[in-house]
């Protein structure tokens, strides 16, 4: 594990996208679920799904799609604008992360052990 990180959040008005909508979508691919998604992260299935509303209305489609629970058992999933999207942000990170990485070391000599 890195001992830094570069915390990308992305704006265009009204729609913002960062770590924990990022996060979050990694969590539903791996979980098939909105509220196992949110309880794996700490987070309140309200909360999930108000995020997942929030970026389900900012991108031109659906980033996550989701079924009711009952008999057929529900689930949520990415499309595959959310794969894209979450596969876009995740390279952003990595770019912004590689081309900081001589100042990143730098402040880690200057902080505090």
């Amino acid at each position: 594990m890195e001992t830094n990180r570069i915390m990308v959040r992305l704006y265009w008005d009204p729609v913002m996208l960062g770590p924990g909508k990022a996060d979050l979508l990694a969590a539903i691919a791996q979980h098939g679920s909105i509220s196992a998604a949110g309880r794996s992260m700490g987070m309140s299935y309200k909360r999930a799904w108000s995020l997942v509303e929030a970026m389900n209305k900012g991108f031109s489609t659906p980033l996550v799609t989701s079924a009711r629970g009952g008999a057929q058992g529900g689930g949520a999933s990415l499309t595959q604008t959310g794969q894209e999207v979450l596969q876009l942000y995740r390279q952003i990170e990595k770019r912004v992360h590689d081309a900081a990485r001589p100042e990143l070391e730098r402040l880690g000599q200057l902080v505090r052990p």
